[in-house]
C-alpha cells in the first residue's frame, strides 16, 4: 500500500483564529477529490500561520 502525499502548495498568512474553519471546511468539502489542507503556526513567528495544499 503506497500512500503518497504531494505538497501542492504553502503560503505564509498572518494568523487568524478563526483560520483553522476555513481549513476544517475545504477538508470537509474536497476531501473525495484527494485535496487535503493544512495549517500550522510558523514556528519562527507565531503571528503567521503556514496553510498547506496536499494531493492524496
Amino acid at each position: 500500500m503506497d500512500s503518497k502525499i504531494e505538497v501542492l502548495s504553502t503560503v505564509k498568512i498572518e494568523y487568524q483564529a478563526e483560520l483553522y474553519k476555513i481549513v476544517d471546511a475545504l477538508n470537509r468539502t474536497l476531501k473525495n477529490q484527494d485535496l487535503m489542507f493544512g495549517l500550522a503556526l510558523d514556528t519562527e513567528d507565531q503571528s503567521k500561520a503556514v496553510f498547506t495544499i496536499y494531493r492524496t
